[in-house]
């Protein structure tokens, strides 16, 4: 799951975008949430927008196009105010993710390798309609996109700050992804690409 500012390669943010406020809908102050990550959104959460915290007080909608109320927006004035802004909640209060589920931050730093052959590193985890997927700025140069499925990512060790991915399933065995042998040491040595 993507994060925001604050988080630095491994480590923890203060906060997670929850998502940015829509158009207004109704009159009492209800909006639309865009680039929602409905997960960080409950009712009775805390939200802070433009600095100020604020709970959540309705919640409906569907997943994909949330509609939110917050304490102390009480119109559609008031609602079309914050129109752009960030939803944020703190890390302490986000819920637990299961287990194969990982906050950006925890992800991005992680070298990436295919067996015993270093590919990169991972610069950012990335939303598409279709998935997640990881940014990885290649050890040659140039960017390789990692889709965050089983095929494509065998194994993640955060602790090692390791990520294996399969190659031969992203079409970049045959040299498209240029990579460099791993020593028994774990220092890169020349490879064959």
């Amino acid at each position: 799951m993507a994060d925001g500012p604050g988080a630095s390669a491994g480590r923890a943010p203060e906060s997670l975008e929850a998502g940015r406020v829509g158009r207004p809908h109704g009159l009492d102050g209800s909006f639309y949430v865009t680039a929602a990550r409905p997960r960080l959104l409950a009712l009775g959460t805390t939200v802070t927008i433009d600095g100020q915290s604020r709970e959540i007080l309705r919640l409906a909608g569907v997943e994909q196009r949330p509609i939110v109320r917050v304490r102390g927006v009480e119109d559609r004035t008031a609602a079309e105010a914050l129109r752009g802004l960030e939803l944020r909640v703190s890390f302490a209060e986000a819920p637990a993710l299961e287990p194969g589920e990982w906050w950006a931050h925890e992800l991005e730093g992680c070298e990436v390798r295919s067996g015993k052959r270093r590919v990169g590193v991972v610069r950012a985890l990335r939303g598409l309609p279709s998935c997640e997927v990881l940014e990885v700025d290649l050890l040659t140069g140039g960017e390789l996109l990692v889709p965050m499925v089983k095929d494509a990512v065998l194994g993640v060790d955060i602790a090692a700050r390791l990520i294996e991915v399969d190659l031969d399933f992203l079409g970049e065995a045959a040299g498209g992804a240029e990579v460099a042998e791993v020593g028994e040491a774990g220092r890169a040595e020349p490879g064959e690409g």
